[in-house]
């Protein structure tokens, strides 16, 4: 999948798997873009599988402020 496809994918499995409001899933994939989290993504293809998309997901949202105030929503 391309960059900005793997970033959606990321975004959609915040939103999917632990209840975050698109906007709140957007705001955490731009924010992990400007501390440069997904460079290496950019540069190697062979990272923007959806297998690695749900790690990031996971990385990300238990990362925020979100993981600490509410459940994990479980698919």
């Amino acid at each position: 999948m391309t960059y900005e496809e793997y970033l959606d994918e990321v975004t959609t499995l915040i939103v999917e798997k632990y209840g975050a409001s698109d906007a709140a899933a957007i705001r955490l994939v731009v924010a992990a873009q400007d501390k440069e989290f997904f460079v290496p993504h950019d540069e190697k293809p062979e990272m923007r599988t959806v297998e690695r998309a749900h790690a990031d997901a996971r990385t990300l949202y238990q990362a925020s402020p979100m993981a600490r105030s509410a459940p994990i929503k479980k698919k």
